[in-house]
């Protein structure tokens, strides 16, 4: 009989095994584009193509608002097909793979169109484009979960991540700084383009080869169904994650979207200095990131993320009272709200991986995949209205968005008003809807203590259980 200390289950090396920091640096790698993306979708994209290809505010904003609204539905589909994964090379891994070329795709055919683009064509490869990122997205961080099962481990698993991202911005965000006189000519958003599409497939390359998979046996197989779906969103834990994180991305999304804009017409920065503060903004994530990780690891990670969801706010309210185009006063409070904001996704997503764990407790139901899903679906509408509404609103205000164009007095100050209240708002109701949070670091210990239990007690009615574990491709791993 083959001894039982030489056996583990398929989840053992969970409270024991900790991700070596170049191992995890290499799985974190998908991160440089979804980084990259959130800018230069969100800041760039739609300003390219309302005022470069002259789509128009009103229409450019209802089309992203629109894909992303369909695309949202796709997602539960995704994570519930995910969950229910089994292959030789993992759960999550062949997802992370199939998403690479779907994503790369869609950037290039976005970021590098023809000349005289339509609606019809951003819509249908902006469709392309949130597929591809959503089988990238859910499928690693759903593989991060399995990767750190402790509380705190999990904050320093998407801690790296989120690290990963923010350099993917910094990276992206140096290309219109240094391509400043191609800008007219829409030189530095293709340049962009090509720099994502060569990192997204190198970066699901790099987690692919590099990372082991750990697969956990749920034990359950029926058929998923709508009463399944609605007892994760009625979870009161879930419920208030989604509803927190569909606000903490709607505020800063909403800042995004009119950010050139209010810099340039509201603000007196150039272009070039629009984008160095932007930039600014993006490094300040990555120090925060790690520090702010660590800060959870003490005090917990929704009274961390509410503090820090306080400090963003009042220093946007701070940043529309300082001088125009000053640059020395503006830097500081733009670092500050970079810092503060990289804690917003982090630490929801680690919150979201402890609910998995809760569900795998009560149900014995590896929902982890689905449980993304829902996160990412809030997202999606959130960065679908953050877009759609404040391009509204602006062109009810009668901003005008082209290039060179000059604007009136009012058309400023509505600008102004669109891309202060929306954020705060939006921002400080989410740390608001974490007052009362119940799963805590304390609370999550004994949720891992009650399965490493049952699954120390499945060891021994089951006597020898082999271990489960997806195998990195040995030829290009060595």
């Amino acid at each position: 009989m083959t001894s039982r200390t030489a056996v583990a289950s398929p989840d053992a090396g969970h409270s024991t095994d900790r991700l070596p920091l170049l191992r995890l640096i290499a799985f974190s790698q998908p991160g440089l584009s979804i980084g990259a993306l959130a800018i230069a979708i969100t800041v760039y994209l739609p300003r390219y193509y309302a005022g470069h290809f002259g789509l128009g505010l009103a229409a450019v904003g209802a089309t992203v608002m629109l894909v992303r609204l369909l695309d949202m539905t796709i997602d539960p589909l995704l994570g519930v097909l995910m969950d229910r994964t089994h292959t030789a090379i993992g759960r999550y891994r062949p997802w992370l793979l199939l998403g690479a070329p779907v994503l790369a795709l869609g950037i290039y055919m976005l970021f590098i169109p023809p000349a005289g683009v339509s609606l019809g064509y951003m819509f249908a490869w902006l469709f392309v484009y949130y597929i591809g990122g959503s089988l990238i997205t859910l499928s690693h961080a759903s593989w991060g979960s399995v990767i750190a099962s402790k509380y705190h481990e999990r904050s320093r698993v998407f801690g790296v991540i989120q690290v990963v991202s923010l350099i993917g911005a910094t990276l992206v965000l140096i290309i219109p700084i240094l391509m400043a006189k191609q800008a007219k000519s829409g030189g530095d958003v293709r340049a962009m383009g090509w720099f994502i599409c060569t990192v997204t497939i190198l970066g699901v390359l790099a987690a692919s080869v590099a990372t082991r998979e750990k697969i956990v046996k749920d034990g359950v197989h029926e058929k998923f169904g709508a009463r399944d779906y609605w007892e994760m969103i009625s979870r009161p834990d879930m419920r208030r994650i989604i509803m927190a994180d569909f606000c903490l991305a709607l505020g800063p999304g909403w800042m995004a979207a009119i950010y050139l804009f209010y810099f340039h017409s509201a603000r007196g920065f150039s272009t070039r200095d629009s984008s160095l503060l932007l930039l600014l903004y993006v490094i300040a994530g990555v120090p925060g990131a790690g520090i702010l990780s660590r800060i959870a690891m003490r005090f917990s990670k929704h009274r961390t993320l509410m503090v820090a969801a306080a400090g963003y706010s009042i220093g946007l309210v701070i940043m529309t009272t300082l001088p125009k185009g000053s640059m020395v006063l503006a830097a500081p409070f733009m670092f500050l709200m970079g810092f503060l904001a990289s804690s917003f996704s982090l630490l929801d997503r680690a919150m979201v991986a402890d609910v998995g764990d809760a569900v795998l407790l009560e149900q014995g139901k590896h929902r982890v995949g689905l449980l993304y899903a829902m996160i990412t679906s809030a997202q999606k509408i959130a960065t679908a209205l953050s877009i759609g509404l404040s391009f509204t609103v602006l062109g009810w205000i009668g901003f005008n968005p082209v290039e060179g164009a000059s604007n009136t007095p009012s058309a400023i100050f509505g600008l102004e008003l669109v891309y202060l209240i929306g954020p705060v708002s939006f921002v400080m109701l989410g740390a608001a809807l974490y007052i009362g949070y119940k799963l805590d670091g304390k609370r999550h210990a004994e949720i891992r203590a009650a399965l490493d239990e049952r699954e120390a007690r499945q060891l021994a009615d089951e006597d020898v259980a082999p271990v489960l574990e997806a195998p990195v491709i040995e030829s290009l791993a060595g």
